[in-house]
This record gives C-alpha cells, sequence and structure tokens, in this order.
C-alpha cells in the first residue's frame, strides 16, 4: 500500500451483523483497498456511536451510508460503490427493501394483523428502519386511529431491531433485506425466531460513500468479483459484486420522506411515539 499522502478510513458498520461478519468486512475492505493502492485504514465504529459523525468526517474512503441521508446530504458525499447481493430475490441489482418481521410463535399472519400493536424502528432517518415503512403504510388504505399502539425506542441497527422483537418488546420491525439475509447466515440463533409477513418496495441499496473521488478505488471495488484472492470473501458476505451507483436514484428517497412528513404529521403513526419519531 502507497504511504504517502493523506490517509483515509473505511467501514462497514451498516452490515457488521456479528463479529464474524465484522471480521469478514475488514477483511474484504483491506483486501480492496491494498489491490487499489490507496492508503486508507478499515475503522471500527460501533453503535451507539452516531453514524453522522462517521459519515461527515472529512477522510472517507469506502463507508457505508443509509441511502435517504445521503439523498438529503448538502453537499453530497462522493458515490465510491454499492453492494449486490447475491440472493436470487435481489436480480443481480444494487437494490434492497424492509422485510417486516414478527416472532415465529406470534399469531399474526398479514401485517395489517399487527396493527394496534408495538412497532419497532431504528432511527428516524433510516431508510430501511423507518422511512421504508412509513411509505409503504402510506400505501394501504387510510385508517381513523393510528396503525400502531406504541413506535419504541430507537434500536439504531437491524440486529437491535430483530432482537426487539425476539424479546417480545416490539410486536413488528422493518428490517433491511440484505442485513436480514447475513443475520439468517450468521445469526441463525435470533433469525430462526423470526419470520416475514410482508416487505416494501425495493429502493438504492446503501452504497460506500468516500470523501472525494478516487478512480483507483472505485475500479478495485468494480473488479472485486473477478479477483480469485477477493470473490471467497464477497461469496461469504453473500455478495454477487459491486457495481457503480447512480446518484439520481436515491433522489426518491428524498421526496418520500418530504411526503411522508407531512402524511404522518395529518395522521400519527402510533398512539404513543417515543420522542425521537416525532414526525
Amino acid at each position: 500500500m502507497n504511504s504517502a499522502g493523506p490517509r483515509f478510513i473505511a467501514n462497514a458498520r451498516m452490515y457488521s451483523v456479528s463479529p464474524e461478519v465484522a471480521a469478514l468486512w475488514r477483511q474484504l475492505l483491506s483486501a480492496i483497498i491494498a489491490r487499489a493502492g490507496v492508503s486508507a485504514v478499515v475503522i471500527d465504529y460501533p453503535a451507539p456511536a452516531p453514524l453522522a459523525d462517521l459519515w461527515s468526517r472529512p477522510d472517507k474512503a469506502a463507508v457505508f451510508m443509509c441511502g435517504l441521508p445521503f439523498s438529503r446530504a448538502e453537499p453530497q458525499p462522493v458515490l465510491m460503490s454499492a453492494p449486490v447481493p447475491s440472493a436470487p430475490e435481489f436480480q443481480g441489482q444494487p437494490q434492497y427493501w424492509s422485510d417486516f418481521v414478527v416472532r415465529e410463535d406470534s399469531a399474526f399472519r398479514t401485517l395489517e394483523d399487527t396493527f394496534g400493536a408495538r412497532l419497532a424502528f431504528t432511527v428516524p432517518d433510516s431508510q430501511s428502519g423507518c422511512l421504508a415503512a412509513l411509505s409503504h403504510f402510506m400505501s394501504l388504505p387510510p385508517r381513523a386511529t393510528p396503525l400502531y399502539r406504541e413506535v419504541i425506542a430507537p434500536t439504531i441497527t437491524p440486529l437491535a431491531n430483530v432482537t426487539a422483537v425476539v424479546e417480545d418488546r416490539a410486536d413488528v420491525a422493518p428490517i433491511d433485506a440484505y442485513a436480514l439475509r447475513l443475520l439468517r447466515a450468521y445469526r441463525p440463533d435470533l433469525a430462526s425466531k423470526i419470520r416475514v409477513l410482508a416487505k416494501t418496495a425495493p429502493t438504492p441499496i446503501p452504497p460506500l460513500i468516500a470523501s472525494q473521488a478516487m478512480p483507483a478505488l472505485q475500479a478495485a471495488f468494480l473488479e472485486a468479483h473477478q479477483i480469485d484472492s477477493i470473490k471467497p470473501l464477497m461469496d461469504q458476505l453473500l455478495l454477487q459484486r459491486f457495481a457503480r451507483p447512480d446518484a439520481g436514484a436515491y433522489g426518491v428517497l428524498k421526496e418520500r420522506f418530504a411526503a411522508a412528513m407531512v402524511y404522518w404529521r395529518r395522521h400519527p403513526i402510533a398512539a404513543s411515539v417515543h420522542p425521537a419519531f416525532q414526525l
């Protein structure tokens, strides 16, 4: 690795759903950085440290960022690449959605069955952990009363959202579809205790962002699936490849956020809402 010049950082906290997965991400990002010859280091940034502080750093080389904050950022960071999950339902595209999950032993059979119960969100500015669900609910027939009895305190991560459901602190929660597949592979102790009732419409998957253009690093991401020493790590992370992100595709998230804020101020989503989710 070239030691000259500024040193940058990389981080995959958003998809580090277990210590094993976090270690795989460190190996994968380090291997791609080394191939590109960029002076960067993979750092740990565990929850509950605020992701906004990580995303605002001026030394980013490859940091996962939720698409909703990216769409609203001014100025927007540089898009480096976007992961393409290998599961067939992702159709070979850098897209994802949210799966609404409940406990395996619950009586709920449809999403509508959960109305009147307790809903878990991750954080207010999360696409998969909040906005995707809000947008999905807006597409359903309106109700005269709030959809849910309670929106519980921010869980922050997909893992914590699943845990809230498993531990009966919430009845239903939206989960990032790619994160859920990682949980099924590496945390079956939790994933086996939940099931999916419904899913939201697909949107662009969270991209890896940088503080400045790095053509060599972007090229290394785009060719990573073709490198014999790197592909096994991608396979273990359930990745087909990395794609070149389309900045314009994320604009719809900003539009949906604005529409959701207007709608849910008129139609409260729950009778009791944690202050963090007051719209």
